[in-house]
């Protein structure tokens, strides 16, 4: 399935942007930037971002539950960056210990045993696996990463994808791995199965990402490497960090329908002329609403991921546009996105130039870092303190 300009309109089923994403780039001609491909800043300019650092993110050390926005989020203005705090890893300590040999059943219904944990890859299209890995403790044991895995941890190892998400046998088989850990999102699956053949065990894992699966995804990597015990306790620390964030942010946002912040998902890469809406079971509907806020694409009918049509874009009227950082600065900013998509320009959020970006490693990942990312997009959707958007940071007398 392909979902670039460069072809005709599919209708998608219910799949994520990973695989949808690493299904166009390696089957069509057409150059579009590899997710994942950048880091977030900290601008809020109404322009491309800026090199400032994305921890510089306003209102950062006040607790999101202490936020008192002081103007309503639907006549806020100006752009904003979502940061998350740090872009390390937390991980588990002290590390478990590997009980191997350990035998799963994957995603795809293979029996696979797992005896050595010494030499891990964990490779997929969002950078969710690797991130899942260091978190349950076993980072130093990861020889290698993909292209999507951007946080600090993981910088100095070696890549083994190509051509934005393609595996390479030879760079894979060079690090000798002893397990790894992916799922359907990146491939070739003939490189795949040629690791298997030479001997290495690999584990696929369910491709989606949503927040109700986080806990799948932890636990299944956990399995996979013989900390299942581990797996569990992060499981449940980041299921309750997601329920705590989501429960903060429903107290910030508006409660009544008419007022509460309409938002749509645009996916962007200016230079390759892809503009797609997500919508429906795309990922980014549980995001907004977990926000507190409304996902104008499913309300006007929108099923998965769709090319972004001008009609599309007007119906929805978004007070928000939400994207990757790399995807706006593709259009070279707010300015850029308007003159490159008109019809932005006719909507609340193109007019006071509500534009909301987040890092292409983060947004969408699902993973462990879920609750952060959660926290500063609510920050920047609804206090964007700093940003001249008349939003007070200061702690709101009736919860401090």
């Amino acid at each position: 399935m392909i979902f670039l300009h460069c072809t005709t309109k599919p209708v998608f089923p219910r799949i994520l942007l990973p695989i949808l994403l690493a299904a166009a780039l390696a089957v069509t001609g057409c150059s579009a930037p590899a997710l994942g491909s950048g880091t977030s800043s900290g601008g809020g300019s109404g322009t491309a971002s800026s090199s400032e650092p994305c921890s510089s993110a306003p209102a950062a050390q006040v607790a999101l539950s202490q936020l008192h926005p002081t103007t309503p989020p639907r006549e806020l203005t100006g752009a904003s960056t979502a940061c998350l705090p740090s872009e390390s890893i937390a991980a588990l300590t002290p590390a478990p210990t590997p009980q191997l040999p350990t035998t799963v059943v994957d995603n795809q219904g293979t029996t696979v045993t797992v005896t050595d944990a010494s030499r891990i890859l964990a490779l997929d299209v969002s950078g969710t696996l690797a991130a899942t890995v260091f978190a349950l403790g076993l980072g130093p044991q990861v020889v290698g990463r993909d292209i999507s895995t951007g946080f600090p941890e993981a910088a100095a190892l070696p890549v083994v994808t190509q051509g934005g998400h393609q595996l390479s046998a030879e760079a894979i088989l060079a690090l000798a791995p002893t397990v790894i850990i992916t799922d359907s999102s990146i491939g070739p699956w003939d490189v795949l199965l040629q690791l298997r053949g030479a001997g290495i065990p690999v584990v696929v894992l369910t491709p989606d990402r949503s927040i109700d699966n986080v806990g799948t995804i932890v636990q299944g990597v956990a399995d996979a490497l013989g900390v299942a015990a581990a797996g569990a306790s992060e499981t449940a620390g980041v299921q309750k960090q997601i329920a705590a964030t989501v429960n903060d942010i429903a107290k910030l946002a508006p409660t009544a329908s008419a007022d509460k912040v309409r938002v749509m998902f645009l996916y962007v890469r200016g230079s390759a002329g892809v503009y797609y809406i997500f919508g429906r079971e795309s990922g980014a509907d549980a995001l907004i609403t977990s926000l507190g806020a409304i996902d104008v694409a499913g309300e006007i009918g929108i099923q998965g991921m769709r090319p972004m049509t001008a009609e599309a874009v007007v119906a929805a009227a978004p007070d928000v546009i939400l994207m990757m950082t790399k995807g706006l600065e593709s259009v070279g900013g707010v300015e850029g996105l308007i003159a490159a998509v008109p019809s932005v320009a006719l909507t609340p959020a193109g007019e006071n130039r509500r534009i909301v970006e987040m890092s292409d490693y983060d947004i969408l990942s699902f993973g462990t870092r879920t609750p952060a990312v959660l926290d500063a997009l609510a920050r920047a959707l609804y206090a964007p303190g700093g940003s001249g958007a008349g939003v007070d940071a200061q702690p709101n007398p009736s919860t401090s």
